[in-house]
């Protein structure tokens, strides 16, 4: 499958590339927004969470920053991606190519647009004065490639169960939105009571943003239990949604 894939490779680039060159075409800020979205967010949440409900947390629009933006990737990439087969079934119903191409160039597009968000972030947490020891620097590739898989598997499971259960698309909405709260993006995770938050860490995307906070607000590397778990949930999740998509794209034709 892995060498299939990779020869599909140009076909992935090529679909990645045109769904970001799409994502806001006919806009009047077009590309400006991959800035703008995040950083209304920003607002929003800590005009709430910073003003109105007073957190006190120290710096609360950085705490807040370096885990919205894996969320708003992470989210988008399994509400989007669950029909993203079904917007390509032309295609899937005209030519013959490894299937798994249309998940993966789809999350592929909304991680590159992660990247280009975290331009902005940087920017933050340089005008925070955050010190980022360099040892740090060096495991946020890996949080994010964590997260990539995470949200790819996730994806691939997703886009084909909702081709045979379409409400599946509306469903993941609301999943989504209550996801966000059971995970710390908006609050500490030490606020939450000892003896429940052993069910924060069956989330999988409680130690991933654990992670980016560890080195983007605190400065400092991940606790090596923290990484640990983000590498298995991730790569777990991934043979999960590889053998899932694998056996349910054999109808995919049909059920188009």
């Amino acid at each position: 499958m892995i060498k299939e894939i990779y020869a599909y490779r140009e076909m992935i680039f090529s679909m990645v590339q045109k769904d970001l060159r799409g994502r806001y075409k006919g806009s009047f800020l077009g590309f400006l927004w991959t800035f703008i979205n995040p950083l209304l967010q920003l607002l929003v949440y800590n005009l709430v969470f910073s003003i109105i409900l007073r957190s006190g947390v120290d710096k609360y629009y950085l705490f807040l920053f370096v885990a919205l933006i894996p969320w708003i990737f992470f989210s988008s990439a399994i509400t989007g991606g669950s029909v993203s087969v079904i917007a390509q079934k032309d295609l899937v119903k005209k030519i013959y190519f490894p299937n798994e191409v249309i998940p993966i160039s789809y999350v592929t597009s909304c991680f590159v647009n992660m990247l280009l968000g975290f331009v902005v972030v940087i920017g933050v947490v340089i005008y925070s004065g955050v010190h980022i020891s360099p040892l740090a620097l060096l495991c946020l590739p890996v949080v994010m490639i964590v997260e990539y898989f995470l949200a790819l598997g996730i994806a691939m499971i997703t886009s084909a169960v909702t081709v045979y259960f379409r409400d599946l698309e509306h469903i993941l909405t609301i999943i989504a939105m209550a996801w966000m709260y059971i995970t710390p993006v908006v609050y500490d995770i030490e606020i939450c009571p000892t003896e429940y938050r052993w069910i924060m860490h069956i989330n999988p995307m409680t130690s991933v943003i654990i992670a980016f906070r560890d080195i983007l607000y605190y400065g400092r590397v991940p606790e090596m239990m923290t990484l640990l778990e983000a590498v298995v949930l991730g790569v777990v999740f991934l043979l999960i949604g590889c053998l899932v998509f694998r056996k349910l794209k054999r109808r995919f034709a049909e059920e188009l």
